[in-house]
């Protein structure tokens, strides 16, 4: 199968870099952690035998570049940017959102601020910890490794990050260590290139950020909340179960932990594929029967946020 067809989105202060494949209706993927919209290569292909798949890397992460090196991260912004992709690649059509971890909380806000331009949401672990009744101490965490990050470096505030997350147990077990193909490889040293500004500035902004639940419970037919098989009882599982029980929903379980799209990619995309095919309340959009033919650099103006102009610009080569 040819590679995906590439390009480039101008925004608010960034610009996004993108990847489509397939046909069909859009289903957007927003990843989470220092990940980009390579963390679904070992899925996306399968999704494309359905759905017009687009991925992309979030603002400040691998190809996104950020104006500002040092601007501050807010949910809202990142949410914001997922929808001008929405109307890029959909423009008039609801679609289907996957949001993982941190990209889940953005998945979150995009359906509590732009619903009419979603028919359905699967938000994967989102570590949305303020709905939680511990949250204060949880807090104190994100406080915590702030610090270690400030005073010590990178790798003692993920040694404490990491500790935190897996206080509450859990029942991952622990990966062999293997050699990586040159893909993989190239993928995970672009994550680490990644971490200090996901530590520094998304960790404190993300899971600071509390979901407006009422809107949520309003809108809840088109949410699933999932978590990962192996991760129940970690902290990046219990936002997802506590919001499922709040608002009424069964929690779905994907393979593997809170990684589980890297570890078990094949089962979690069959998982995925069947919670969007669940009926929901209301008319299903129409579907999109023909292949998608984006391969563009474009632009919005930053002045007209709720009525966006895209000026296209020079055409970028698909990747093969």
């Amino acid at each position: 199968m040819n590679g995906p067809t590439t390009g480039s989105l101008r925004v608010d202060g960034a610009t996004l870099h993108y990847e489509v494949r397939g046909r069909g209706p859009l289903l957007l993927l927003i990843p989470g952690g220092a990940g980009g919209a390579a963390s679904f290569d070992g899925v996306a292909d399968d999704l494309a035998a359905s759905y017009t798949v687009a991925a992309y890397d979030p603002r400040g992460m691998s190809r996104s570049t950020l104006d500002d090196p040092g601007a501050e991260q807010h949910v809202a912004e990142h949410a914001d940017d997922a929808f001008r992709m929405l109307e890029l690649l959909s423009p008039g059509e609801p679609a289907r959102v996957l949001g993982i971890s941190s990209g889940a909380i953005t998945a979150l806000h995009l359906l509590t601020t732009r619903p009419e331009r979603l028919t359905r949401v699967v938000a994967h672990e989102p570590p949305v910890v303020e709905v939680l009744p511990d949250a204060p101490e949880h807090r104190a965490l994100v406080a915590r490794v702030e610090e270690t990050f400030r005073t010590q470096g990178l790798m003692p505030a993920m040694t404490v990050f990491a500790a935190g997350l897996k206080k509450d147990g859990g029942t991952t077990a622990p990966q062999p260590e293997m050699k990586l193909p040159p893909q993989a490889a190239a993928r995970a040293e672009q994550t680490m290139a990644n971490l200090p500004y996901f530590v520094g500035r998304i960790v404190p902004r993300f899971m600071s950020y509390a979901p407006d639940l009422d809107r949520l419970a309003a809108l809840s037919d088109r949410l699933v909340l999932a978590g990962g098989q192996d991760s129940q009882g970690e902290l990046s599982y219990r936002p997802a179960a506590h919001l499922a029980d709040r608002l009424g929903k069964e929690l779905l379980h994907f393979p593997g932990g809170h990684t589980g799209l890297t570890t078990h990619p094949a089962e979690f995309g069959e998982v995925l594929l069947k919670a969007l095919l669940q009926q929901r309340t209301g008319p299903a959009p129409a579907a999109q029967t023909s292949a998608f033919p984006i391969s563009t650099s474009s632009t919005y103006s930053p002045s007209s946020r709720n009525s966006p102009g895209r000026t296209p610009s020079t055409a970028k080569p698909a990747d093969s």
